[in-house]
């Protein structure tokens, strides 16, 4: 007797019923879990610290001084994400005003899910 009642698999464009009530078919079974160790991150106030010689040595934004603007910097971003594999570090730093650094992480997510969706 079957477990629960026929459902299609939950695969994008995939019809095919699953009878099991794991649902997804035999052709696209879900990728293992894997628990990745976070990189650790610097916070407190060596983190305020750091913000500050950041704006002192560069206060404009990176992203808009090469457009040819001069827009003062507000966030500090990693130039390599830390998820990554970028470090959180001086070398890994820089100016952004806040309208880079929205659009700069709004690609940065949309990288992050293509990698955990296998590039659906």
């Amino acid at each position: 007797m079957p477990v629960s009642a026929p459902r299609p698999c939950s695969f994008p464009t995939c019809n095919a019923l699953v009878r099991d009530g794991s649902g997804r078919c035999d052709k696209h079974p879900r990728a293992a879990w894997v628990k990745v160790k976070p990189v650790a991150r610097i916070t407190g106030r060596r983190l305020q610290a750091m913000r500050a010689a950041l704006f002192r040595r560069d206060p404009l934004c990176v992203e808009c001084r090469r457009q040819g603007r001069a827009v003062p910097a507000t966030q500090r971003d990693h130039v390599i994400p830390l998820a990554e594999g970028g470090l959180d570090d001086e070398s890994n730093e820089q100016g952004l005003c806040e309208a880079c650094h929205d659009a700069k992480s709004t690609l940065e997510a949309q990288r992050g899910r293509r990698r955990t969706s296998g590039g659906r």
